[in-house]
């Protein structure tokens, strides 16, 4: 869709827009409301989502936020907790994923279509995308580099707007606009913003029904990443995540 990323925090900004999360920076915030796209998503949005994030009992203006995409359901869920280890998340909002593209699995190669799946953050923030606004997820992680099956895994990954997609997660785009100020007031605090991709929600039902696909290396797959999913829906917290040497996740809580 898109020319590849530099590797550089500059060029990246230079060329695409995309603003990295960095304390070395100038506030993330004050940069973007430069956008008009932005200001105006603050201006429609932000006194709203402000009242629904105290109505849970968290801090507009300390708080962690935490994405969760669910592939088959066409879900994507808004937590949001206390900027405090002790705290468990709470769901804000579920929005509709107004698009999709290829099958249940992970991505494994550029240009297969697939919306990736594993464990991921928003890398960078995109106030001129072309798609309204863009939110980078941290596709290919180190998993998705040790498992693909092609030289280039592919990259861009995003959350985004305008309802159009080919291996996104696209989104219409006051949806974008309200997960994007999220995400920038949580980055804005030096916040990481987890932001978890599943094949579908891994009920023992579902898991029966992935368990009779024809590919064997997704049931392994599937496997290794719902302990994650598990650990989640029990604690409402975050289970570390670590990757073995063959690319598996292991929750290591």
């Amino acid at each position: 869709m898109k020319a590849k990323f530099f590797n550089t925090a500059l060029l990246v900004s230079l060329l695409f827009g995309f603003t990295r999360f960095s304390t070395a920076q100038a506030d993330l915030k004050t940069r973007n409301m430069k956008s008009q796209k932005v200001k105006a998503a603050y201006k429609k949005h932000w006194e709203g989502l402000r009242k629904n994030i105290a109505s849970k009992g968290v801090s507009d203006q300390n708080f962690d936020f935490y994405i969760r995409v669910f592939k088959q359901e066409k879900k994507l869920e808004a937590w949001v907790k206390s900027s405090s280890t002790n705290n468990r998340y709470v769901l804000l909002r579920t929005y509709d994923v107004c698009a999709s593209s290829g099958v249940l699995g992970p991505k494994r190669r550029q240009g297969d279509g697939q919306v990736p799946e594993g464990f991921y953050k928003i890398e960078l923030l995109n106030p001129y995308c072309n798609y309204h606004l863009g939110m980078l997820v941290s596709y290919p992680n180190k998993s998705d580099i040790i498992k693909k099956t092609a030289p280039d895994a592919g990259n861009e990954i995003m959350i985004h707007g305008k309802c159009c997609t080919i291996g996104c997660i696209p989104m219409q785009d006051e949806p974008a606009e309200e997960l994007y100020i999220l995400c920038l007031e949580a980055m804005n605090r030096n916040r990481t913003v987890r932001c978890d991709i599943f094949p579908c929600r891994m009920s023992e039902q579902n898991m029966e029904t992935l368990a009779k696909t024809n590919i064997p290396e997704n049931k392994l797959f599937w496997k290794s990443i719902k302990p994650g999913y598990d650990f989640f829906e029990l604690n409402h917290s975050l289970p570390k995540i670590s990757i073995t040497k063959k690319g598996e996740y292991l929750v290591t809580k």
